[in-house]
């Protein structure tokens, strides 16, 4: 039987002519061509997204050094080949902060003018926890194919991660947002956690019933001057001592009057104690966060300056004393 000759066989025993040669040539180039095409990964070696936003499976990973944080759940990010791209959380979405929101969106939070400022003050609080966890700046991007891979403005849409953790769904679980009604892979998953933050009336939830004594994130008090504690995130991520700055309490004016803070200390039950600056206020619908760590104050952000964690990962009691000593607030976890 004779032999038939496959189509890589490109050496022949007989001597090539000029005519053989330049038909030979362009063979092998497509040959190359068609070899490297499927082979090559324009993600992986541009160290950049895709131009349509989608991952080859569930589960594709993007390293991204996180350059800015617009609010809850969108921030702008550089991939490692120095390009840029702003994304979109998927499958989540906090109260705005920039515009005006709709009560209606957000299942039970009644449609008044306390639902939609109870919300503010919710997206307020979603983007100073979603800043701070991204504080490190390297986060890992999650790309879905089941999402659309860009959102109706080009966002990209994706997960993100950080050391292991799906910081889209912690968002959720702290009730700092509700799921988007729209296709992607973990929504089962983001629906159930959804539902007990609902039920255990964490975060925004609170705003089902606006003007009461709960807050965003965790139950909380408010003093008659209208301060109380929106936030207390005891356990920081990995070794307490070691990330001192992921342990924070977060204060909010709920009141109609800017309150002025300076000489008023915050304790535990430990007696560690901090003392708010001379002359700090915190205006009306306010929030500041008081970090166990070092950094620079600002009119939202103060800084104890201690070494070790203060917070009890076991319970704790947040104790506020006005400038003369009083206690005009205790929260207990």
């Amino acid at each position: 039987m004779r032999a038939v000759p496959t189509t890589n066989a490109l050496v022949t025993s007989a001597p090539i002519t000029g005519m053989d040669r330049r038909l030979v040539v362009p063979v092998c180039l497509l040959l190359v061509l068609a070899g490297c095409a499927g082979v090559v990964d324009s993600t992986t070696e541009s160290g950049g997204a895709p131009a349509d936003g989608t991952g080859a499976s569930d589960g594709t990973e993007l390293r991204v050094t996180v350059t800015r944080v617009v609010d809850g759940d969108t921030f702008d990010v550089r991939f490692a080949n120095g390009t840029t791209d702003t994304v979109r959380l998927l499958g989540v979405d906090t109260p705005e902060v920039y515009g005006s929101n709709d009560p209606t969106e957000f299942e039970g939070v009644p449609d008044t003018e306390a639902g939609q400022a109870c919300l503010r003050s919710a997206g307020e609080a979603a983007s100073a926890a979603l800043r701070e966890r991204l504080a490190g700046g390297e986060a890992t991007l999650v790309l879905d194919p089941l999402s659309d891979g860009r959102g109706d403005y080009g966002r990209l849409l994706a997960y993100v991660e950080v050391n292991g953790t799906d910081l889209t769904r912690w968002l959720l679980e702290e009730g700092y947002a509700r799921v988007y009604d729209s296709t992607f892979s973990r929504s089962d998953d983001y629906y159930t956690v959804e539902s007990a933050a609902q039920e255990a009336g964490t975060g925004l939830w609170t705003c089902r019933s606006p003007g009461s004594t709960g807050s965003l994130g965790r139950t909380a008090t408010a003093t008659e001057s209208g301060l109380r504690v929106a936030d207390i995130h005891y356990d920081a991520a990995g070794n307490d001592n070691e990330n001192l700055n992921d342990e924070y309490v977060v204060f909010e004016n709920v009141g109609e009057e800017t309150l002025v803070l300076g000489g008023w200390s915050v304790s535990d039950e430990a007696g560690h104690t901090y003392t708010f600056p001379d002359g700090f206020e915190l205006g009306p619908g306010g929030l500041v966060t008081l970090y166990t760590g070092s950094g620079t104050d600002t009119p939202t952000s103060l800084y104890w300056g201690r070494t070790g964690a203060v917070w009890n990962n076991g319970g704790d009691t947040v104790t506020l004393a006005d400038d003369s000593g009083a206690v005009v607030l205790e929260r207990s976890y």
